[in-house]
Parts: structure tokens; C-alpha cells; sequence
């Protein structure tokens, strides 16, 4: 199977989907078929070949020009004519997914020799391009030609509609701030996030922010510190006790991180806890 994929990362404020990623497929005689799911909507573009495009039990032929919607979360995988083997393109798409025109989601759009039309295949080929290249500015290039791109889409298929979901979003942005409140003693990085919630660091971080009001390190770390005050007011752990309880690389680190946010370092905190309670700041 050959395959060429390129991740699509970087911020785009006010966007209101994602193209997450591209990738350029052609089938070969390794290629092991099995169903799979994504959390993002998946558009095919057929460039060359026939097969089947697969759905649990239910087989739909590919031919050139075809152009396959999956919505989130659809079990499919794809099966190539050795003698004519497939070769197509695909999109990750997140924020948006099919439904009729009477607002039942379905699992996918089948456009079978509707979209052999120049406008359709430029697009994602343009974006692969951009990719390979990446000559300046090529992100913003990538979401602007799949802006158009979803736009002509949805001119065609007419009564039915592609249509905005940001409840995943929410969903992660929830599933990370658990994971946070639940581990926060351990290593955690925006890397161990975005995998956690198959987010890019850049899109977890954009989609956090607008959800929670801070980026997830800064939750993190006012977490961490919501804990050590706790430690510090109510136990007699040491300084160095309290950094590796809750999750600091090193007492330093923390004493730092604590007096910028706190307006005291660990022990001048617990001093005034004991002596004089009505002093304690509330910054965190």
C-alpha cells in the first residue's frame, strides 16, 4: 500500500472546522483491509481504479471520480481490484458531518460519477501540492482550498447538507480536563493531551482555551498548585515532598511557579497559614 500522509497542524482562529489531515493512497498487493472509525468526518476522492468502498456489511463500488462522505465514527475500510488497483485521496475533516435535508445524520454520502468535474479534483490535489512544497504561509493555503472545497460540496449535493459539529470538541476538551484532574501528579505534557484526545497540540490548546478559559498546561499547573496549598495548609509534608506529590520536575521549579502565582514561595505560604490565616492570598 502506498501512502502518503501529511498532518495538518497550526492555529486558525475562528475556523469553524478542521482539516486535520491528507493523505494519498494507492492500493497494493500489502494491503490489508480492515474496518476502522474516526472521530473526524473522512472525504474520498477516487483518482484512479476500481473497488469497494466497505460499511459493515454493505459494499458500494468505486470508480473514478467517486466521492465518498463518512461521517464520525463509521465503521469502513476500502477493497481494491488487484488488476485495477485504487487510488485515491482522503481528507480529515473535523466540525462537520452529513445529514439529510430533514436533519437525520447518516453514516456516509456515496456521489458515484457526479464529481468528475476539474473544480472537485483540483482542490485536494492543490492541498497535497501545498503540502509536499510548503512553501509560505502553505496552512492557510490548505484551509482556505478546503473551505472552498466543502462549499462547492455542499452546492451539489442540494437537499442534503454538510453541516457544522462542535460538540466533539467539548466532548475531548471535557475527557482532557478529567484526565488532568485525575493525574496531575504524573508527567503530563501537551504531547500526552493531544494524544489523549486525538487533537493536534495546536487545535487542543485553541479548543481548551475557548472551552475552559486557559491553555491545558495552564489548568495543569493552577491544579498543581491548588493541591500544594492544600498540602501545605493541612499536612506536614516538606517543600520537596509537596513538588513530587504533586507532579513538579523539581522542588526549584515549583517554589518558582508557586510564589509567581501565589505571591509567596511554599514556606512563607505556610507561615502565614499558621499565624495568620486572614493574610493568605487567593490568587490560585
Amino acid at each position: 500500500m502506498g501512502i502518503q500522509r501529511y498532518d495538518i497542524d497550526y492555529p486558525e482562529e475562528g475556523q469553524d472546522f478542521r482539516l486535520l489531515y491528507i493523505s494519498h493512497s494507492k492500493c497494493e498487493n500489502d494491503w490489508h483491509s480492515l474496518l476502522h472509525s474516526h472521530y473526524c468526518a473522512e472525504i474520498f476522492y477516487v483518482l484512479n481504479g476500481k473497488g469497494f468502498f466497505r460499511m459493515e456489511s454493505q459494499d458500494l463500488p468505486l470508480h473514478p471520480g467517486d466521492l465518498v462522505v463518512v461521517n464520525p465514527y463509521t465503521m469502513h475500510t476500502e477493497l481494491s481490484f488487484a488488476s485495477n488497483p485504487l487510488e485515491y485521496i482522503v481528507m480529515g475533516i473535523e466540525g462537520v458531518r452529513f445529514q439529510t435535508d430533514g436533519g437525520m445524520a447518516q453514516r456516509l454520502l456515496h456521489l458515484q460519477g457526479q464529481t468528475r468535474e476539474p473544480d472537485y479534483r483540483f482542490y485536494p490535489e492543490a492541498i497535497l501540492r501545498e503540502c509536499e512544497e510548503r512553501q509560505e504561509n502553505y496552512l492557510e493555503v490548505c484551509a482556505g482550498l478546503a473551505r472552498v472545497f466543502l462549499i462547492l460540496l455542499r452546492r451539489r449535493i442540494a437537499q442534503r447538507s454538510l453541516v457544522l459539529d462542535e460538540t466533539r470538541s467539548s466532548l475531548e476538551c471535557a475527557r482532557v480536563k478529567q484526565y488532568m484532574d485525575e493525574h496531575f501528579q504524573e508527567n503530563i505534557t501537551l504531547d500526552t493531551l493531544a494524544e489523549i484526545s486525538h487533537m493536534s497540540k495546536h487545535y487542543l490548546a485553541h479548543a481548551f482555551n475557548k472551552e475552559i478559559g486557559c491553555s491545558p498546561i495552564s489548568y495543569l499547573l493552577a491544579h498543581r498548585i491548588a493541591e500544594s496549598k492544600h498540602l501545605l495548609e493541612n499536612s506536614d509534608y516538606s517543600v520537596s515532598q509537596i513538588s513530587a506529590i504533586t507532579g513538579f520536575s523539581s522542588p526549584c521549579y515549583f517554589s518558582q511557579r508557586f510564589k509567581k502565582l501565589v505571591g509567596k514561595t511554599p514556606l512563607e505560604y505556610r507561615q502565614a497559614v499558621h499565624t495568620h490565616p486572614a493574610d493568605i492570598p487567593s490568587k490560585v
